[in-house]
């Protein structure tokens, strides 16, 4: 159950670095082109990557039987 634990912590924190990073390039790139080199879509870009990977993760930790889209049943 510890391994398993720390896998879902492990794929959180990765999913939700690879969503904000990209969140914040996209930022740039938008800023850059579109807005005028303005700071705010920067800033909307990696909040909202943040928060898709914050979503994840807790989606992740509420269903503690599903692993990789496997249902595993308890074992009595």
């Amino acid at each position: 159950m510890a391994t398993e634990h720390g896998r879902k912590w492990d794929r959180c924190l990765a999913d939700t670095a690879v969503k904000t990073a990209t969140g914040l390039g996209a930022g740039i790139v938008f800023s850059l082109i579109f807005f005028k080199r303005r700071t705010w879509p920067v800033s909307f870009g990696s909040g909202l990557g943040l928060g898709m990977g914050y979503a994840n993760c807790q989606n992740d930790f509420k269903l503690p039987y599903l692993t990789h889209g496997r249902l595993v049943k308890d074992q009595q």
